[in-house]
């Protein structure tokens, strides 16, 4: 899927912008979060050399473990990398529809375009628009973030 980056940023804010918006007690998970998770610095030390070809857009919501989680080592994989992450917040279910799971508004319309059913889902993509990957939830092939992260890259670097 291309996606329009332009318009992305436009409709989303800066991850640490994200974290900073959250209500009490969610502002402070995501922070404890932040403050205590230790990077893989190696695999640090390679994302950087893909951070300016590459961007992050998140889909969040504040009452989320699994965002509480991912979210935080979002933001320090930015901060260390200079790679821009996006988020899309305030997400919330719409128990009173048996058709749609999220309820727009508050959700973003986006939920439906990039069919987002779990959260976080985050969407690696070049900055020429094209998407290079996904992690919904949490890491699938490698134990941490950053290096599925990384393992996305280099995979979608060999298509190129």
């Amino acid at each position: 899927m291309v996606t329009n980056l332009l318009e992305i940023q436009k409709k989303t804010i800066p991850v640490n912008q994200y974290i900073a918006s959250l209500k009490q007690p969610f502002r402070e998970k995501f922070l404890m979060r932040k403050r205590t998770y230790q990077l893989k610095l190696k695999t640090i030390e390679r994302l950087k050399k893909f951070a300016d070809n590459y961007m992050i857009v998140a889909f969040s919501a504040e009452w989320c473990k699994d965002c509480a989680t991912n979210i935080p080592v979002l933001a320090l994989i930015s901060e260390a990398t200079g790679m821009e992450v996006r988020v899309f917040g305030g997400l919330k279910k719409d128990p009173l529809s048996y058709t749609e799971k999220w309820r727009i508004p508050p959700s973003p319309i986006e939920v439906k375009t990039f069919h987002v059913d779990k959260i976080p889902f985050v969407i690696l993509s070049s900055k020429r628009g094209d998407e290079a990957g996904k992690i919904i939830e949490n890491p699938r092939e490698k134990p941490t973030l950053e290096e599925e992260l990384l393992n996305i890259i280099e995979k979608h670097q060999k298509t190129l």
